[in-house]
């Protein structure tokens, strides 16, 4: 058999997504349990060993190194795709385990060397162990996410149920600020940084505008605030949110925020950098946060601003070097600002919302709303 005809053949033999490598389970036996979802630590580790014993075994079977050749090369780029971004990059971790299983399927075409080592035979067989464990892993993780999206609380509204609940009524001479987003506003500590100012925390990292809208009601105008600052957008991006959809958003946001007589101010999304990939591959940012997709953003977003009278936050516009990216010293990870991005954060937002709670009693002085 010619080896294009036996590559073609490993590769329709392959099974899908998840291989019937074991018997289908019968009526009286459970489901996988949950302990089969992997962190994301563990699931990557994983995926490094399946990738170093592929490379290993590939030298145990004559030819299997020069067949096994495009296989290994596609495993290897998804497996750089999957260390930029996370272990639950589904579609990286479809690509690799589909190729590691057209792998396996054209290491029992081809002919065996004879004696077959035992470490090349232990290797085989860990090689399968660790591909049904990450096909375990996967299946949990699909199954997570199917029932995030099915449940009940999609948007995430009992993160702050109880302190909304707790907060109460906010004083006449002190104007209540809520700052809505992402990681980004979750990870700010704004006491530290605004002593004395009734500004209220509702970040959710990981969170796109769509989720953000959905907690307007419960998170933003429950809370009776004067003012609210939206800092969005860069989690819709990386997940390839379309720009139109990203903007729809945020109109809702700004429209709900009108009606019920609050003060919406926009924050520009953060630049994002590289800089900081040496220590982590995960770190290189600007794969899935484009540099020009922000700016087309931010653009929209301060003419949005202008259109309508809001006030605008130009982060962005302090924060980026040069080069068009995050400044190095001013996150750790190319993304999250760490105390120094914080601080010069700060200043702009506290500008932007003592304007617009100063337009917005200006406004109720004078018995009318925007």
């Amino acid at each position: 058999m010619k080896l294009a005809a036996v590559l073609a053949a490993a590769l329709v033999a392959a099974p899908a997504l998840y291989p019937q490598t074991q018997p289908a389970a019968s009526s009286n036996q459970s489901a996988a349990p949950a302990t089969a979802l992997l962190s994301n630590n563990d699931a990557l580790a994983l995926l490094r060993r399946i990738s170093q014993l592929m490379e290993s075994t590939m030298l145990a079977t004559p030819g299997m190194a020069r067949a096994a050749a495009p296989l290994d090369e596609n495993v290897k780029q998804a497996l750089v795709n999957i260390e930029s971004t996370s272990a639950q990059n589904t579609s990286q971790v479809y690509i690799l385990l589909a190729h590691v299983r057209a792998y396996l399927a054209l290491s029992d075409a081809l002919p065996k060397q004879y004696p077959f080592t035992e470490t090349a035979r232990k290797q085989v067989a860990e090689l399968r162990d660790s591909v049904d464990r990450m096909d375990a892993g996967f299946a949990a993780l699909l199954d997570l996410r199917e029932e995030q999206l099915r449940g009940a609380d999609r948007d995430n509204l009992k993160r702050y149920a109880d302190e909304d609940a707790r907060l109460g009524a906010p004083s006449a001479n002190a104007a209540r600020v809520v700052f809505l987003g992402d990681s980004i506003t979750d990870g700010w500590h704004l006491s530290e940084y605004f002593s004395g100012r009734d500004f209220v925390n509702r970040g959710i990292s990981g969170q796109i505008t769509g989720e953000m809208l959905g907690r307007m009601m419960a998170d933003v105008i429950d809370l009776k605030p004067a003012a609210v600052l939206v800092l969005a957008g860069t989690n819709d991006i990386a997940r390839g949110v379309s720009v139109s959809t990203i903007k729809n958003n945020l109109t809702m946001i700004a429209d709900l925020a009108d009606f019920h007589h609050i003060r919406p101010v926009f924050a520009s999304i953060l630049p994002v950098s590289d800089y900081h990939k040496n220590v982590s591959p995960r770190f290189e940012m600007t794969r899935r946060r484009p540099p020009a997709t922000i700016l087309t953003l931010n653009r929209w977003l301060q003419q949005f601003c202008a259109q309508r009278g809001y006030t605008y936050a130009d982060y962005f516009s302090s924060m980026v070097d040069s080069a068009g990216y995050l400044q190095a010293d001013l996150a750790d990870d190319g993304l999250h600002p760490n105390g120094k991005g914080y601080r010069v954060m700060a200043p702009i937002a506290l500008n932007a919302v003592d304007r617009a709670v100063s337009q917005q009693q200006g406004k109720k002085k004078k018995g009318r709303f925007f």
